[in-house]
C-alpha cells in the first residue's frame, strides 16, 4: 500500500466546515500522513531537512488547501519555495522525488460554472493550478487532476458528505496503484467512475 503525505495548508482551518469534514474523514486513515502546516509552522519558519524526510518517506503527496486568491495560502507556497531545493528536488542532481506522485486537493467559494473561459474567474480551477502541475513536472513527480470541492457556501448536508465519501474513496483508490493512465482526459478526479455513488 502506497504512503500518502498530505500537506495541509488553511489559516482559518478553525472555520472551515468543509475542510473540518475532510480532513476529519482522511486523517487518521492508514497509509495516511496528515501534516497541518499552519499548525507545526505558525511562525513561518519551516524546517527545510524535517520536511524533506517527510517527502522521501511518502509515495504520494497531496497539497490540501482552499482556492486562496487563484491559488494556495502564503505558508504552502513558502513551503515549496524552501523545501523544493535546486540540486534536491530539480536540477541536474536533483531526483529525490523523481516519479512520485502528486495532486491538490482544493476548497472554493465560488460553484464550477464560474470557472471557466464564459465564468467570472475567465478560467479553468486546471489553469489557475498551472504553476502546482509545472512545479511537480519540473521535479519529475506524476501530477494527477485536481479533487475540487467547489461552491462551498452553498453546499447542502447531502453534498457534502458525498464528497467527504469520494475523499475516502480517491485515498484508497490512490494507495492501490492506480496510475496517471486511470485518470486520463479527466478534468477533476470527483468525475472519474470508481467515485460516483453505486
Amino acid at each position: 500500500m502506497k504512503k500518502i503525505l498530505v500537506l495541509f495548508s488553511h489559516p482559518k482551518f478553525e472555520k472551515s466546515k468543509v475542510n473540518a469534514a475532510l480532513v476529519n474523514h482522511i486523517k487518521d486513515m492508514e497509509g495516511i500522513t496528515f501534516h497541518d502546516l499552519y499548525e507545526r509552522y505558525p511562525d513561518f519558519h519551516i524546517d527545510v531537512k524535517a520536511e524533506k524526510e517527510l517527502l522521501e518517506a511518502h509515495d504520494i503527496i497531496i497539497w490540501h488547501h482552499p482556492f486562496y486568491w487563484y491559488s494556495c495560502p502564503p505558508l504552502m507556497k513558502q513551503w515549496i519555495d524552501l523545501v523544493l531545493e535546486f540540486g534536491w528536488a530539480y536540477g541536474p542532481d536533483g531526483n529525490a522525488l523523481l516519479s512520485k506522485t502528486c495532486l491538490n486537493v482544493i476548497t472554493t467559494g465560488g460553484a464550477r460554472e464560474v470557472y471557466c473561459s464564459e465564468g467570472t474567474n475567465s478560467f479553468t480551477v486546471n489553469q489557475f493550478l498551472r504553476p502546482f502541475e509545472q512545479t511537480a513536472n519540473l521535479c519529475g513527480m506524476n501530477y494527477l487532476p485536481p479533487f475540487a470541492v467547489m461552491g462551498t457556501h452553498t453546499l447542502t448536508e447531502d453534498q457534502l458528505a458525498n464528497h467527504v465519501s469520494q475523499y475516502g474513496k480517491l485515498i484508497y483508490l490512490l494507495q492501490q496503484n492506480l496510475t496517471l493512465d486511470d485518470f486520463n482526459g479527466c478534468f477533476f478526479l470527483n468525475d472519474i467512475p470508481q467515485l460516483q455513488p453505486q
